[in-house]
């Protein structure tokens, strides 16, 4: 087996979106890369820009990730670092706000940065399980998540973006519970695509 692909999700205090994302989207991707016996071929981090290091993931958020088929157990926030964008082969963020800081704190990675949502609308054709695409992803996990992150990138400009309001994941932090409602509709609304294009 190659290298493992790495993926990181940013948000600000990774205590709401981006462990809520990071927890569904590793499950998401378990269900279709895993098979009995087998290793994880693509691992799901993340951390925050200005992160509540070492809290426990926010119980609200929580609350829907289970209702989702997530799960926060042994959640604890960390912060972003050059290091852990670097060793990521795609980084994908809350909101254009947090793609420009991880730009900033890395450069080199600009290229492999995207909003999640951004990421969905741009790798919507993809599908990896096709009959092109199944034994590169399978063979190389590492090298496919590279291959679509630059398909991604190189579609940048090509459509009409997204408007900010459709790009950016709403922050719940501190907010009434609806506003998580609307966090994780976001997040579920985009997830098919994004599992779709890395998975399968």
């Amino acid at each position: 087996m190659s290298d493992q692909a790495r993926i990181l999700i940013v948000c600000t205090g990774n205590i709401c979106r981006s462990p809520f994302i990071e927890r569904l989207l590793q499950r998401r991707l378990d269900e279709r890369t895993i098979g009995p016996g087998a290793e994880r071929t693509i691992a799901v981090r993340s951390a925050g820009t200005g992160a509540l290091i070492g809290w426990a993931m926010d119980e609200r958020a929580a609350a829907h990730l289970v209702a989702h088929g997530g799960d926060p157990a042994g959640f604890s926030a960390r912060a972003l670092s050059p290091a852990l964008i670097a060793e990521s082969d795609l980084v994908l963020t809350a909101t254009r706000a947090h793609r420009g800081k991880v730009a900033v704190m890395h450069p080199q990675a600009l290229r492999r940065v995207f909003t999640f949502r951004d990421f969905a609308d741009l790798v919507k054709g993809i599908d990896g399980l096709s009959a092109l695409n199944a034994p590169v992803m399978r063979a190389d996990p590492a090298g496919w998540v590279r291959q679509v992150t630059e398909e991604a990138a190189a579609g940048r400009g090509l459509n009409p973006p997204l408007k900010p309001v459709h790009a950016d994941i709403v922050d719940p932090y501190g907010r009434q519970v609806e506003v998580f409602a609307v966090m994780a509709r976001q997040v579920v609304g985009s997830m098919p695509a994004v599992v779709r294009a890395l998975a399968g």
